[in-house]
């Protein structure tokens, strides 16, 4: 599963081996072999590599594009808050249904900065961030039982948003989980249980040279004590204790998605932990991390990979997906694909993980009368 070629200690000088590899697979390929369905390259518009390599992991999982190629989405989509939405759907489909080996993402991107300038600015952005805008957009424009919204005015440091049960979209029913915190306080022993949402886990890296994904995973749902400023105000008590808490998944999603913190900024200290996380292509176990009386789907497989090379003043995004037409991997690197082995798959560089609790099939398309 894990390749140990002794790449260089540079994960640029890794983006450079990466490269090399792709154009010698693509001047082998380019001229003898069509142009596979979900398999297009994106233009870069200016350091948009975060923005193609979040589409290209979007484009990968084919619920998603289903529900987009099917024309499902036009009957659930709100009118007062569709442009992004529909410029995501006619991007997918130029993605899957078009015959040209790369598009712009132009206007898509032209509709979500309408709402983000940030995005506008031609500057490099953060592909974790950027994918819960993109998530959260896709939902307010698909959701059931719904007015106007009526959350918080956008701006850039917001990269969560307010649940409210009734409110199920595309989104919800693919990429949301449920995470159940028990909290005992240390002096009575009262425990008490908060839900929290979530369509993306960010999980701490316990080493700066080498651990697994499994190694994270324990770190993110072991106990923690609350101590000093951070305690916690007891009912019981009726005043703030030390309390210890803990994390299960009380509701899995059926596509889970991992952060890998690789950015840590301690004061005015910043940097980028290049850390070798090793993860599995195939039956990663949460049994442990699940609630008993949930664990529906404790096995998933991965689909796609976000990338980063560079360090926090710079960098370069680029995206490893498995097409569900071929189920062979490719490397998505702007308007650069090319496919590869599953040894290629693992890398030092990984900054998402996208995994699926169940197969893909090839997406079905809108019937043409």
């Amino acid at each position: 599963m894990t390749s140990h070629r002794p790449y260089p200690a540079d994960d640029f000088g890794i983006y450079r081996v990466l490269s090399e590899c792709a154009d010698h697979a693509c001047l082998q390929e380019s001229e003898s072999q069509p142009h596979l369905q979900g398999v297009t390259g994106l233009r870069n518009l200016g350091n948009t590599c975060y923005m193609n390599a979040i589409l290209q992991c979007l484009c990968s999982i084919s619920p998603l594009v289903e529900y987009f190629l099917s024309g499902k989405y036009v009957t659930a989509l709100q009118k007062d808050c569709s442009e992004v939405t529909t410029a995501f759907a006619y991007l997918m489909t130029d993605m899957w249904l078009g015959d040209s080996d790369c598009v712009s993402p132009e206007i898509f991107l032209s509709a979500l900065g309408s709402l983000y300038p940030v995005f506008l600015k031609k500057t490099q952005q953060d592909a974790q961030e950027f994918l819960i805008y993109v998530l959260n957009e896709l939902h307010e424009a698909l959701k059931k039982h719904c007015g106007r919204r009526a959350y918080e005015k956008r701006s850039a440091s917001r990269s969560c948003r307010k649940v409210v049960a009734s409110e199920t979209s595309i989104i919800t029913r693919l990429f949301e989980g449920q995470l159940n915190y028990r909290i005992t306080c240390l002096k009575c022993e009262t425990c008490t249980n908060k839900n929290e949402v979530f369509t993306v886990l960010s999980l701490p890296i316990p080493s700066e040279y080498e651990c697994s994904l499994q190694d994270c995973l324990q770190c993110f749902f072991q106990q923690d004590t609350l101590t000093w400023n951070n305690q916690i105000h007891c009912s019981f008590c009726e005043i703030k204790q030390e309390t210890a808490v803990r994390a299960t998944i009380s509701k899995s999603p059926k596509i889970i998605v991992f952060h890998l913190k690789r950015f840590d900024i301690q004061g005015k200290i910043k940097r980028k932990l290049k850390t070798e996380i090793l993860y599995p292509l195939t039956n990663l176990d949460l049994t442990p991390y699940i609630c008993p009386i949930f664990r529906k789907h404790p096995k998933y497989n991965l689909c796609a990979v976000v990338n980063h090379f560079g360090d926090l003043d710079g960098g370069h995004y680029t995206a490893f997906c498995k097409n569900s037409v071929t189920q062979a991997w490719y490397s998505f690197d702007d308007t650069r694909v090319s496919e590869i082995p599953d040894t290629s798959v693992q890398t030092a560089t990984a900054y998402l993980l996208f995994y699926s609790c169940q197969p893909f099939s090839m997406p079905t398309q809108k019937r043409r009368s």
